[in-house]
């Protein structure tokens, strides 16, 4: 018998089918182990995962600098690249960095004009969702 569901995962909703396989009666396992066993056979998603994440500025928290806005990471993951350096000026939609998360590349852009004050993680880092990742002013 097959099943769907709609899973919501990070506020993406997802379409998944499960098909649910019941051992058979000829089994010499008792039937109070065997009894209604399911398995997860290939979920098929029929909603992409986004690749590129918008990342807000929160003007909120300051970095050690005192003056800087922060950039968070949207996600939990992996930092891959870093492409700049404290000190650069950039432009908005300008590549940061480069976030791996569930073996998939985003990129974080800068939401808008201005000047790297601080860099909170280096090439190699693992970030948690909301992590302060790079300092903006």
């Amino acid at each position: 018998m097959i099943k769907k569901f709609n899973v919501k995962v990070n506020g993406v909703c997802y379409d998944v089918e499960v098909e649910e396989i019941k051992e058979s009666s000829n089994s010499s396992k008792s039937k109070k182990s065997s009894a209604n066993k399911s398995k997860v056979i290939e979920p098929k998603v029929e909603k992409s995962i986004p690749v590129k994440e918008e990342v807000k500025l929160n003007k909120n928290i300051s970095s050690n600098s005192g003056s800087a806005n922060t950039i968070k990471a949207p996600m939990p993951g992996t930092i891959n690249d870093i492409k700049v350096n404290k000190g650069d000026s950039v432009t908005k939609g300008q590549v940061l960095l480069i976030l791996e998360a569930m073996k998939m590349e985003n990129e974080i852009m800068a939401p808008a004009d201005g000047v790297i004050e601080d860099i909170h993680v280096s090439k190699g880092a693992s970030v948690s969702a909301g992590e302060i990742i790079i300092g903006i002013s």
